[in-house]
């Protein structure tokens, strides 16, 4: 009797070290990240951006934000190419409240990554380490920081649950990886940087798939090895405007001397389609389901190669954009008000 007694008190006292080491093991954990956070904190910064539309001739201006993260001492900023690309003008916003210009230097809509660099520098500033996101396992935890609705340097917390390639019938595009993961993520975090365990990038928030609209979906980042290799290395070629496809009977209404052409929606100012002179449009119009704007300029060929509907002449058109510098001569031919006129941006 006294032996089961000693052997239920030794149980319990089994169990009550466990529990013990169990939580000073999550104190743990909980520390490590506290002071993650606490190091790369300063080097995440809120994105404000600003985009002007001359809409039925009445100019409107939207703002929008979102975040991103420096990642060297000469003032680069990664953060999702969405946020960015069609803006007039980007603001960064520092921890210390400190604000400053910045302008793109490289982008990647597939992939949905730019890289901006700052007008200025401040004074004292961080600059987050990129990791490996080839090393990252499902399972992994990260965290993300970013401005959730606009409260900024918010912190979340989840695993990577899943790695996912792009689907691309274009061959010859870059492939790039996007990062699944569960922590929460909602407005404002897009460009926002998903870190390792060590506060390491491994990561750019991209998207959340939700039926709400808010965290309660999976969300996506562009795996930082894929930010890399798009921007670092290869320098993708940001154009600066974005287009709706005219094709079939469509481009018969709006009379489009070939099968197909681009009509011209938003231009960034100070972009490349800017200095070439494209046209936005400036007339919303509905046809079915689909919105857009009329009245701007309608692309017909991009270096010579026509517009056309056929997956073929569209990845070729894709593969020469992707290989333009800010050294290219780029040449478009476009249907303004009747007449074809070429734009170029040679002097």
């Amino acid at each position: 009797m006294i032996n089961r007694k000693i052997v239920h008190f030794l149980l319990i006292l089994f169990c009550l070290v466990c529990a013990g080491q169990i939580r000073n093991s999550v104190f743990a954990q909980t520390g490590a990240l506290s002071r993650a956070f606490k190091k790369v904190n300063p080097s995440v910064v809120k994105i404000l951006t600003v985009k002007r539309a001359d809409v039925s001739n009445r100019p409107k201006i939207k703002g929008s934000l979102g975040s991103g993260v420096v990642i060297s001492k000469d003032g680069l900023v990664l953060t999702s190419a969405h946020e960015v690309d069609l803006a007039d003008k980007i603001m960064v916003v520092f921890l210390d409240n400190h604000r400053t210009t910045a302008k793109i230097v490289a982008s990647s809509d597939q992939a949905d990554v730019s890289l901006l660099k700052l007008d200025s520098i401040p004074k004292d500033f961080e600059v987050a380490e990129l990791g490996d996101s080839d090393a990252v396992q499902i399972g992994d935890q990260i965290f993300v920081i970013g401005a959730p609705y606009g409260i900024d340097h918010t912190l979340t917390v989840g695993h990577i649950s899943g790695r996912r390639q792009s689907r691309t019938v274009c061959h010859q595009l870059t492939p790039f990886e996007f990062l699944q993961t569960d922590a929460a993520i909602n407005k404002g975090n897009s460009g926002g940087p998903m870190f390792d365990e060590r506060g390491k990038i491994v990561g750019i928030v991209s998207r959340i798939l939700s039926n709400s609209g808010g965290s309660m979906g999976i969300g996506f980042a562009v795996s930082i090895n894929t930010a890399k290799k798009l921007l670092l290395e290869q320098k993708s070629f940001w154009i600066g405007f974005n287009a709706y496809l005219l094709s079939g009977e469509l481009a018969k209404a709006f009379n489009v001397p070939q099968e197909a052409g681009l009509l011209v929606q938003h231009v960034a100012k100070e972009s490349p389609g800017d200095i070439l002179g494209l046209k936005a449009g400036s007339i919303p119009t509905q046809i079915g389901k689909d919105r857009f704007l009329i009245g701007g300029d309608i692309v017909l060929t991009i270096q010579g190669f026509p517009v056309t509907n056929t997956v073929g002449d569209v990845c070729a058109i894709q593969d020469v954009i992707g290989g333009f510098t800010t050294e290219t001569q780029i040449e478009l031919t476009v249907l303004r008000k009747g007449k074809i006129i070429t734009l170029t941006n040679k002097k």
